[in-house]
């Protein structure tokens, strides 16, 4: 297989977007309106809980975290070409889990974690917390505390096939409104039966299917993963994240980098 599209509802704003990704030679690249950017030359752009990334020439591509956790799971720098139409991506199955699909399926070459951690200490950036120690193999945790769901725990040991098979299918979830089912409050593109709804008695819902019993900290852990794959992708090294949230765990990681808890591997 050569070419994977996706058509739909974008998932902030509602209006039809699509992407297509190619298998192609080369560095991983975004094309937009003719325009195509490397991997590296992509700029994040946090805004509250929103991840996007803003492209030489000042092109903005918003809900960009379901294709970077994808990539960052499976380890995807090279071989893959990625057309985005709009101004987002479609929203799909509110998860990972069809684009991880998808680019397995073009079998683009995987690549060993460009970053390291080489040294242990803990950064605070707001109500958010991570701490850093060296090991030889990647190992990634996020613990959450929602109100009024309460305490949630997910991790991740770097396997692409564990990625697929038990993390790439959590669900975006958001506060329902009760007397509107079919929206929720940031998701303009999302309806009830793709996102997971926190309602206020402390359950989440869905009619699309039952949530996993740590569900929202697993989505938690792929938006983890999608700010991580901006500056390379998920280091060797274990890595805990309290509450982690994109403008946090941006500011952390530069900070991981300035002081020398992260480092590229040469």
């Amino acid at each position: 297989m050569d070419l994977v599209a996706f058509h739909g509802a974008g998932l902030r704003t509602g209006e039809t977007c699509s992407v297509t990704l190619a298998r192609v030679p080369g560095p991983l690249s975004i094309v937009v309106d003719g325009v195509d950017a490397h991997h590296s030359e992509m700029k994040a752009q946090v805004v509250g809980s929103r991840l996007g990334v803003v492209l030489p020439g000042g092109h903005e591509i918003d809900g960009i975290e379901p294709l970077f956790a994808a990539l960052a799971g499976l380890g995807i720098q090279h071989g893959v070409r990625i057309d985005v139409e709009g101004s987002e991506l479609p929203l799909l199955d509110a998860a990972s889990r069809e684009l991880a699909l998808a680019l397995r399926a073009l079998a683009p070459p995987r690549e060993a974690p460009r970053l390291r951690v080489v040294q242990a200490g803990e950064i605070l950036a707001g109500s958010s917390r991570y701490s850093f120690e060296p090991r030889v193999s990647v190992d990634i945790a996020v613990t959450i505390e929602e109100r009024p769901v309460g305490r949630q725990r997910a991790a991740w040991d770097g396997n692409p096939a564990q990625f697929v098979a038990t993390l790439a299918a959590a669900r975006l979830y958001d506060s329902a409104i009760p007397e509107e089912r079919t929206v929720t409050r940031r998701a303009r593109g999302a309806s009830a039966a793709t996102v997971l709804l926190l309602r206020a008695d402390g359950r989440a819902e869905s009619p699309g299917a039952d949530p996993g019993p740590n569900e929202l900290a697993q989505h938690r852990l792929l938006d983890l993963l999608a700010d991580l794959y901006l500056f390379g992708g998920p280091p060797l090294g274990r890595i805990r994240a309290w509450q982690p949230e994109h403008g946090a765990t941006h500011h952390a990681i530069r900070q991981a980098l300035e002081f020398g808890l992260l480092a590229y591997q040469r």
